[in-house]
C-alpha cells in the first residue's frame, strides 16, 4: 500500500503557509480559533473562530498576532477580517462563568462554541495552544498559532478587539479601575485601584490577587465569588444582577449581525444560514467533566 506524500510546511513560507499546505491536501475550509483575556483578572473571556477564503482574497495586509499590533491596526484588520471571512464567530464568557466553571474549561468551551457557530463548516481546525475536543473534523493545536497560521491570527484579532470594546464599555459602568486602559489585566495601576476600591462584579474572584483583596483567598478558587445576596463591599455598587451585562445586545455593541446566543454545545458543526459572522454569549452550556488537574494553578497566577 502506497503512503501519501508528506506535506512540507516551510519555515519561510509566512503566515499563510500552513493553511495553504492543508488546502493542497484537500482541506479547503480551514478554521482558526483563539481567545483573548485568559490572563486578565477582570472582564470576560472571549473566543473567536474564523475561516478565511482561499487565494488572494484571504490574504489581509498586516495580519499578525493581535498582541503585536497597535490598537489602530487591530481595528483596521478586524474590519478586513469581518469583510473577507467566509465565516466568523465570537463567543463571550462572563467573569462569573469563569469563576464557576474554571478558566481552562471555559477557554475550551468558548472555542468549541465559536467553531460550532461558523456558518461555513470547517474541514480542518487550527487552534492556538490547546486542542479543542468534541469536534467532528480533524484539528491541530499549534504552539503560538496566532503567529504561525493566518486563520488563527484572524481569530485572535476578532477576540482581542471584541474584548477591548467590552472593557471600554465596562470602564464607563465601573469607573476608577481603569478598565479602558489596562483592559482588566494585572498592572500596577489596576492593583492600586483594587486595593483602594475593592473588586467589582466584573472581577474574577478565582484569581488569587482579587481573592486576596476581597478577603476570600482562604477558600477554593471556585467558591470565592460572593453570592448574589451578599451586599457587602463595592461588588454591588455597579449595575444590578438583573441588568444586561453590557447594556444591550452584544451584537449591537460590536456592529455584528443581530444574532442570539450560540446554539447548544451538542449541536452539529454544520449550521444553516448564509455565510457571515455570529456573536453569542456563552451562559447556558451543559456541565462537563471535571477540569484537568492543574487548572487551579492558572487561577492562582502560576504557569500551567
Amino acid at each position: 500500500m502506497l503512503t501519501p506524500p508528506r506535506t512540507v510546511v516551510r519555515r519561510d513560507g509566512g503566515l499563510y503557509a500552513l493553511e495553504r499546505a492543508l488546502q493542497r491536501r484537500g482541506f479547503r475550509h480551514v478554521a482558526g480559533a483563539d481567545e483573548a483575556g485568559r490572563g486578565a483578572c477582570a472582564g470576560p473571556l472571549v473566543a473567536a473562530a474564523a475561516v478565511l477564503p482561499e487565494g488572494r482574497r484571504g490574504e489581509i495586509e498586516g495580519l499578525a498576532d493581535s498582541k503585536l499590533l497597535t490598537p489602530a491596526s487591530r481595528e483596521r484588520i478586524y474590519d478586513e477580517v469581518v469583510a473577507r471571512a467566509l465565516a466568523y464567530a465570537v463567543v463571550v464568557i462572563p467573569a462569573d462563568e469563569v469563576d464557576a466553571r474554571g478558566l481552562h474549561v471555559c477557554n475550551l468551551a468558548a472555542m468549541r462554541r465559536a467553531l460550532a457557530s461558523l456558518t461555513t463548516r470547517p474541514e480542518y481546525v487550527l487552534s492556538d495552544g490547546f486542542g479543542v475536543d468534541g469536534l467532528d473534523v480533524p484539528g491541530l493545536a499549534v504552539w503560538k498559532g496566532d503567529r504561525v497560521a493566518a486563520c488563527v491570527a484572524a481569530a485572535s484579532v476578532l477576540a482581542k478587539v471584541t474584548r477591548d470594546r467590552i472593557m471600554v464599555e465596562l470602564d464607563g459602568r465601573y469607573p476608577g479601575y481603569g478598565f479602558a486602559e489596562h483592559k482588566g489585566y494585572i498592572t500596577p495601576e489596576h492593583t492600586a485601584a483594587l486595593r483602594e476600591l475593592g473588586p467589582c462584579r466584573e472581577h474574577r474572584f478565582s484569581y488569587v490577587n482579587v481573592a486576596t483583596v476581597s478577603g476570600r483567598d482562604g477558600r477554593p478558587p471556585r467558591s470565592r465569588r460572593p453570592a448574589a445576596g451578599d451586599t457587602e463591599g463595592p461588588l454591588f455598587s455597579g449595575p444590578g444582577p438583573d441588568e444586561p451585562l453590557f447594556g444591550g445586545s452584544v451584537a449591537a455593541l460590536f456592529g455584528g449581525p443581530e444574532e442570539g446566543p450560540a446554539g447548544s454545545p451538542d449541536e452539529p458543526m454544520e449550521r444553516s444560514g448564509a455565510p457571515g459572522g455570529t456573536v453569542g454569549v456563552a451562559l447556558g452550556e451543559q456541565p462537563r467533566p471535571p477540569a484537568p488537574v492543574g487548572e487551579d494553578v492558572v487561577m492562582e497566577g502560576g504557569v500551567r
